[in-house]
């Protein structure tokens, strides 16, 4: 895709740079006639006072108060629980009506079907997962996204300058993962598989302009998992962020959300690179301007797959 063509594509820059609405409400005025008027007699003749008759009319008129008084919160506890089911039937309809961001104090509004719980649990597991250069199925692991990259190439050792070609800092891949961990070597090899396109261009940097001093393609796929790990705010019990919430909905709809929006990001990642013509000391920069591009993706009203999202148009199956 031409550089035009992508800066004409992300036209959404500003979907999140709406200034907060708030609803202002005004006080409201007390009734300024009394409920019970004096009277007089129809003779035009004053009446006689009563005091027995004054505290009855003392009790009926605390009689009406208190009635009014339990109508109106009545009517006050029926607005908030039809409120209540309006969050739990719905949190997309809810954060149309009302845009606010969600955070700590409010996560509760967040509600969880059967279907996203379960997949937001099989997301933490595989988030859980260590790399572990000891165990047969890592190293397999590595040795599978080797084949994905090169096909036409023997798989070298599991310590081998030749890793570096990839994108590794060193001759032993395992030393790379930290705190990506194993679920980062995944989203490579998701990538390699779904996206071929995509993911021969970005490992061999054959389009644009690039850097002299380019970033190691291995290395910045760490760093995009963990990214999106820290964006999405899966670390908590419930997100508290609007595309933590909102990645929540996508998750709903496709169980492999998470590793469809990892090569969004890694695509979208590239794109920011060559537009800001940056090299290898400018990385972190460019992580973050696509750390808020993807926000600002996330919460536009009609994306309800990772599909819809504007990025995802840079992908080449």
């Amino acid at each position: 895709m031409s550089t035009s063509n992508l800066r004409r594509r992300l036209h959404h820059g500003d979907v999140d740079g709406r200034k907060n609405e708030h609803v202002d409400i005004s006080s409201i005025d007390s009734i300024n006639e009394p409920l019970l008027g004096n009277s007089s007699s129809g003779s035009g003749g004053s009446e006689v006072y009563d005091p027995r008759r004054q505290d009855l009319w003392d009790d009926d008129r605390n009689k009406e108060q208190l009635h009014w008084s339990f109508l109106f919160s009545n009517l006050i506890a029926q607005w908030a629980q039809w409120l209540a089911n309006i969050v739990v039937s719905s949190g997309s309809l809810f954060g149309r009506l009302f845009p606010f961001s969600f955070d700590s104090q409010n996560s509760s509004l967040v509600h969880l079907s059967p279907l996203q719980e379960d997949r937001l649990n099989t997301l933490r597991r595989r988030l859980q997962i260590p790399f572990d250069g000891s165990r047969i199925e890592h190293q397999d692991a590595l040795r599978q996204l080797w084949k994905l990259a090169y096909p036409s190439r023997q798989i070298p050792p599991l310590k081998s300058e030749l890793w570096k070609e990839m994108g590794w800092q060193g001759t032993d891949p395992s030393t790379d993962f930290r705190g990506g961990g194993f679920i980062s070597l995944e989203n490579l090899i998701f990538f390699a598989r779904k996206y071929p396109g995509s993911f021969q261009i970005l490992l061999n940097k054959v389009q644009g302009q690039r850097a002299e001093w380019e970033y190691p393609f291995a290395v910045a796929g760490i760093n995009i998992s963990f990214m999106l790990i820290q964006m999405l705010d899966l670390h908590s019990s419930v997100p508290s962020s609007k595309s933590g919430v909102r990645f929540l909905e996508l998750l709903g709809r496709d169980e492999y959300a998470f590793d469809h929006l990892y090569c969004v990001a890694f695509r979208l990642l590239d794109a920011q690179w060559l537009v800001k013509r940056a090299s290898y000391m400018e990385f972190n920069e460019v992580m973050k301007s696509t750390r808020t591009q993807l926000e600002r993706e996330l919460v536009i009203d009609d994306v309800l797959e990772v599909k819809d999202l504007p990025s995802y148009t840079m992908l080449d199956k």
